[in-house]
């Protein structure tokens, strides 16, 4: 029954933000009602700081109209749900506006810039949902259908007890010493490197696919190239280029966790391995319609990593696209995470992951950073407060 049908106005989105993943975004908010059954909603209002340029980007992307103001947005009776697409360093200021005006909130990872936000965030995300106002952090790797599948096969317990995971986030962007200045490579408006855009993935991955908490880190971080050209000459670069981490969890479990911005022919490659008594699992981004699964209770002579084309009706969030057998790419799983969080709204749930799934996930990067300032230190992590 549509909205109107209902008696009910459709939920007015408006998006704060139109670059890279304002894009991605919108592209899922143009696409999402064509292929799964959501709520009405309409695309209101994209927000941006150049009134030209986001005039332009709201006709290409499908928005109805544009402004340049984000906190006007928030005084609309139509606007029910804000999509903050904005750099880190805006998410706890417009994030916590947002919630206090009773806008429902997905928001892009990481949570926050550092962990007083992060911490500040989840508190008004905690009171908004008390009054049934819901916030979602687009940690959008865990709606690939491959890694979707992982997660079920580790729940069913086809692995068994896991032991080991090894996460890997590599891309290649930055390995040209010549490559600009970004506002991604300074401190202040990224809060850090590789460690917050890609690490912050591969982290999120662990705590997923185990459902697990992280007890203790130790890490390293470290900058190839400290000064990159800008528009006045040579710039310093303020975070780090690539990130290594150690994390032990509840379970007994030991994660090792790798992200890199000059790992030079890597395009976008976040690649998982989960190793259990009883069977692993392998998965590369840059592959992201295949999960390799080996069955280690199998006999030896027949064991054996064999490949799972994930793109069967079965297979998680496939019953919706084509024929089995024909690829989805990375744009769809921004599709999956509009669909959830719509549907979330549209039931009272609240959607995961949660603005306290992003706290842990902040708390282990800043936990990383301590580690790699102190050189040698163990950061422990209490399970009881880490997901509060």
């Amino acid at each position: 029954m549509s909205a109107e049908a209902a008696g009910t106005a459709p939920l007015g989105v408006a998006m704060i933000g139109y670059a890279f993943m304002g894009k991605a975004h919108s592209n899922a908010w143009r696409n999402v009602a064509s292929y799964f059954d959501v709520p009405a909603f309409e695309q209101k209002v994209l927000v941006g700081r150049d009134a030209a340029a986001v005039s332009e980007a709201a006709g290409k992307y499908g928005w109805a109209e544009s402004a340049t103001n984000w906190r006007s947005v928030l005084d609309r009776d139509d606007i029910h749900i804000i999509d903050v697409c904005a750099p880190g360093w805006m998410h706890a200021e417009i994030a916590i506006a947002a919630l206090d005006a009773g806008k429902h909130v997905l928001l892009e990872k990481p949570l926050a810039n550092t962990l007083a936000e992060a911490e500040a965030m989840t508190s008004a995300a905690r009171a908004a949902r008390a009054k049934g106002v819901q916030s979602m952090v687009g940690f959008n790797y865990r709606r690939v259908p491959a890694l979707a599948l992982a997660k079920e096969l580790i729940t069913e317990g086809r692995l068994g007890t896991v032991r080991h995971v090894r996460a890997a986030y590599l891309q290649d962007w930055l390995a040209d010493d010549q490559a600009p200045m970004t506002w991604r490579l300074r401190k202040d408006t990224a809060g850090s490197g590789a460690l917050g855009d890609i690490a912050s993935h591969a982290i999120d991955q662990v705590l997923f696919l185990l459902g697990d908490q992280v007890t203790e880190v130790s890490g390293r971080t470290h900058t190839f190239v400290n000064r990159r050209p800008g528009a006045e000459g040579l710039e310093d670069v303020t975070v780090d280029d690539a990130a290594w981490a150690t994390l032990s969890l509840a379970s007994g479990a030991i994660a090792s966790v790798e992200a890199s911005r000059v790992a030079t022919g890597r395009k976008n490659s976040l690649q998982l391995e989960v190793y259990g008594d009883k069977g692993a699992l392998r998965f590369d981004l840059e592959n992201l319609n295949e999960l390799a699964f080996l069955d280690a209770t199998a006999p030896a002579r027949e064991q054996g990593f064999r490949r799972i084309v994930v793109t069967e009706p079965g297979h998680p969030y496939l019953e919706a696209w084509w024929p089995q057998g024909h690829i989805i790419g990375w744009e769809h799983t921004f599709t999956h995470e509009v669909r959830d969080f719509l549907l979330a709204v549209d039931s009272g749930t609240a959607p995961s992951p949660s603005f306290e799934d992003g706290l842990a996930v902040q708390r282990i990067l800043d936990a990383v950073e301590q580690s790699a300032a102190s050189k040698s230190a163990l950061v422990q992590l209490s399970p009881a407060t880490e997901g509060a």
